[in-house]
This record gives structure tokens, C-alpha cells and sequence, in this order.
């Protein structure tokens, strides 16, 4: 792994910088990225509760929208990933060669347009809501590992972190943001408002995105020479240029114990968030009694913390290595350990403690300190192979995306058992 030791200096303002900029919009990205994904785990809670309908004799029965069982809702949750999963490593090459900022842009904007669309599939019937999750999923999975690639020329090494960290938390911030407004928009305006809305926010930002980012900062006439020259400089110990698909390093990839080791980091990572994720909001209303407004909220709350937890771990992350008190596998391995060991601690007591207010807490706990993961595995990738962090996470975030599909129907199943539902109501 690369440490860093001097750095060129820099003497101009945070707010004059451009990858400043980058950043921001890169966290408004990832909010969209995350917003468009999740909205539906709120809204399916609403597409399938019960409503009072009027029927054409005049008499009132209550019926869902869609009668779908858990199985089924275990499916259309799941089915995301079965598409993202195919272009982890398709998003990494082709943010290789053409850019990630283009191949990012596209992935968000694509999603937004099939959002939009997704009220018409989900009421011509599920296997079309199925198939428009699974090309949103298409889409989305290149978003990731092509983001590695702007990354690699826009973020200075000891600032790796932070710029990525940031940008990140634009994930959780999505999700804070997109559970309780969906669970509003629901009740309010209708569960079709929900894709209509979010659909509409990521087309806004598709546009601002596209017009203002470039994909290094060699090729964007907008930033100041300083600061060209300043990333130019820092970034002198990578390969110079862009080094070729075909000669990167494959052997060596596939028999590195850190590849190896950030793979199987991503998965076990993927697999609690994924679960919670798609879950949390089925498993307030109908296990803790929470009606879908306050489900929609609470399921938020985690999320919040963690967004909160992710500058915080990201700067405390840089201010180790400027400081020289740690290393950068030091801080990479300190910080991992904690995240997953706390993850687990407290996963564990929620496991076995079902109450409203304790189950809340100790989900938002855990589901906080894996914020410090983020300064772990997460921004691996551009430690040990800067060149080719977007191949790197394409590769990983395959394995991570596993969790995605396998976890919402495990649960489906396991949910869907009688004997599991003695369990939760003993523990309750």
C-alpha cells in the first residue's frame, strides 16, 4: 500500500477550489443514487396496505393497491440488484476509457427517466416492475466504480478520504432524506408521487452535473492553473497517463491478499446494510407497530447518524496520516475493525431485544458506526492501485452487490415461516 509524505502546498480559499465542487455535486449524486434506489422500500409498504375502497354497488371493502405476499415483495425488492450486479465491473472499464464522469452521469440519469416510469410498470403487473427494477439496476451498478476514476485525478492523496467520504455520505444522506419524504408523499399525494418526485430531482441534477464536471482536472478550462498544477503535482507518483486495459496487472489483482481482503470486507458490509436497508421499513410497521408515516421516518434516523459519523470518521481518517500518527494501512485496518466489531455488538442486541425504543436505538448505534468502514475498505481501492481504482471497485462491489439479491428474499422466507413469527412475537 502507497504512503504519502510531502505534499505540494496550496495557498487559495476551500471555496475556490474546483474539486471542492466536484465533490458537492458528486454528494448530490449520490444522493440521487441512493434516493431512487430506496424510495421504493417505503412505497411498497404503501402499495400494499390496505385502503378503503368504494365499489360500484355502493358498498366500502378494504383491499391493497397490489396483493402481494412477502415472497413477492422479497422478489421486487431483490430485483434491483440482479441488474446492478452485471455492471460493477462494466461501470470500472468503461470509466476507464471514456470517463467517469459521462459514464456516472448516464447511470443517474438513465435510473431517473425508468423512476418515472415505474407507477405505469408496477400497475400492468409485477413482472414488468420486476424487469424495470432490474435495468435500474443496470444503470446504477456502473455508478460506483466509474466514480473510482474521477477520484484517481481529482482527489489529491492525503485528501483521498475526505473528498470521497464526503461524496459518500450523499448515499445515506439520500436515504435519510427519501424514507420520510416517501412515507409523507405516500399518505399525502399518493404512492405514485413518490417515483414521480425523486424521478424528477435526479434529471435536475443529471443536467448540472454533466455541463459542470469534467473528468480531470486537465481537461476543465473552468479551474484555476494553482490548483491544476497543485492536484497535477500531488498526484506525481501514479503512472503517468492512462496506462492501458489490457496491461493492467491481472495476475497480481486476482492473487493479492488486500484485493482479497477489500472483497470480503464490501461483502460482509453489504449484506447488513442491504438487509436493513430494504427491511427496516416492513419490520417497524409490522413488528413494532409503526404506521407508515413514522416508519418511513425511524427508518431514516439510522442514517442520519451514520452520514453525521461519516465526516467525522473521514476527517479524524486524513488528520492520523497529516499528523504522521498513523499510517495509511494503519488507518485502514484501525478503522475497519472498529466499524465491524461495533456493527456486530449491537446488530446482536437488537437481535435479541425487540422494544420500540431499544430496537430503535441500537439499530441507529450500529448502523452508525459503520461510517468508519468508509474510511476503511472503502477507499482502499485508490490506496493500493490508483490507476485502476475503478477496475478495483468494479470487482469488489460485484461481490458487495451478492448481499443485495440474496438478502431481501432470505428474509422474505424466513419472515414468510410460521415459526419465525413466534419467535419475534416471544422476544416482543
Amino acid at each position: 500500500m502507497l504512503e504519502y509524505e510531502e505534499q505540494p502546498k496550496e495557498s487559495f480559499p476551500f471555496w475556490k477550489k474546483k474539486r471542492n465542487l466536484v465533490v458537492v455535486l458528486a454528494f448530490f449524486g449520490f444522493f440521487n443514487v441512493y434516493a431512487l434506489r430506496v424510495n421504493l422500500s417505503v412505497a411498497i409498504v404503501a402499495m400494499t396496505d390496505n385502503r378503503t375502497v368504494t365499489l360500484s354497488n355502493g358498498s366500502q371493502v378494504n383491499e391493497p393497491y397490489f396483493e402481494w405476499n412477502s415472497q413477492q415483495k422479497g422478489l421486487v425488492l431483490s430485483s434491483f440488484f440482479y441488474g446492478y450486479i452485471c455492471t460493477q465491473f462494466v461501470g470500472g472499464y468503461l470509466g476507464y476509457h471514456f470517463g467517469g464522469n459521462k459514464i456516472f452521469a448516464i447511470g443517474i440519469g438513465a435510473t431517473s427517466l425508468l423512476t418515472l416510469l415505474t407507477p405505469v410498470a408496477a400497475s400492468f403487473s409485477i413482472y414488468m416492475l420486476v424487469a424495470v427494477r432490474i435495468v435500474e439496476g443496470i444503470f446504477e451498478g456502473m455508478t460506483f466504480p466509474c466514480m473510482y476514476d474521477v477520484w484517481s485525478k481529482w482527489a489529491p492523496p492525503l485528501e483521498r478520504t475526505r473528498m470521497a467520504g464526503f461524496a459518500l455520505a450523499g448515499n445515506y444522506i439520500g436515504t435519510v432524506v427519501a424514507m420520510p419524504v416517501s412515507g409523507i408523499l405516500a399518505v399525502t399525494l399518493g404512492w405514485e408521487s413518490v417515483f414521480y418526485v425523486f424521478g424528477c430531482i435526479g434529471l435536475l441534477w443529471f443536467f448540472l452535473w454533466i455541463f459542470i464536471v469534467k473528468r480531470s482536472p486537465q481537461d476543465d478550462p473552468n479551474i484555476t492553473d494553482e490548483e491544476r498544477t497543485f492536484i497535477v503535482m500531488s498526484l506525481g507518483n501514479q503512472k503517468a497517463g492512462l496506462p492501458k486495459f489490457a496491461d493492467a496487472p491481472w495476475k497480481d489483482i486476482c492473487t493479492s491478499s488486500a484485493v482479497w481482503a477489500i472483497i470480503v470486507a464490501h461483502f460482509c458490509e453489504s449484506w447488513g446494510f442491504f438487509t436493513l436497508l430494504t427491511q427496516l421499513p416492513s419490520f417497524l410497521k409490522d413488528i413494532l407497530n409503526f404506521d407508515i408515516s413514522n416508519s418511513g421516518i425511524l427508518s431514516a434516523l439510522p442514517y442520519l447518524t451514520l452520514s453525521i459519523l461519516v465526516f467525522v470518521s473521514s476527517f479524524l481518517a486524513d488528520w492520523f496520516q497529516v499528523k504522521s500518527i498513523l499510517t495509511t494501512s494503519q488507518v485502514r485496518r484501525y478503522f475497519n475493525c472498529l466499524s465491524f466489531l461495533g456493527q456486530t455488538v449491537f446488530m446482536l442486541l437488537a437481535a435479541f431485544i425487540v422494544h420500540r425504543t431499544y430496537s430503535v436505538v441500537l439499530l441507529t448505534i450500529g448502523v452508525g458506526i459503520g461510517a468508519f468502514s468508509l474510511s476503511g475498505f472503502t477507499v482502499n481501492h485508490l490506496d493500493i492501485a490508483p490507476s485502476y481504482a475503478s477496475i478495483l471497485m468494479g470487482i469488489s462491489n460485484t461481490f458487495g452487490t451478492v448481499p443485495g439479491i440474496v438478502s431481501p428474499l432470505l428474509s422474505g422466507y424466513i419472515v414468510h415461516t410460521p415459526d419465525a413469527f413466534v419467535l419475534l412475537i416471544r422476544y416482543k
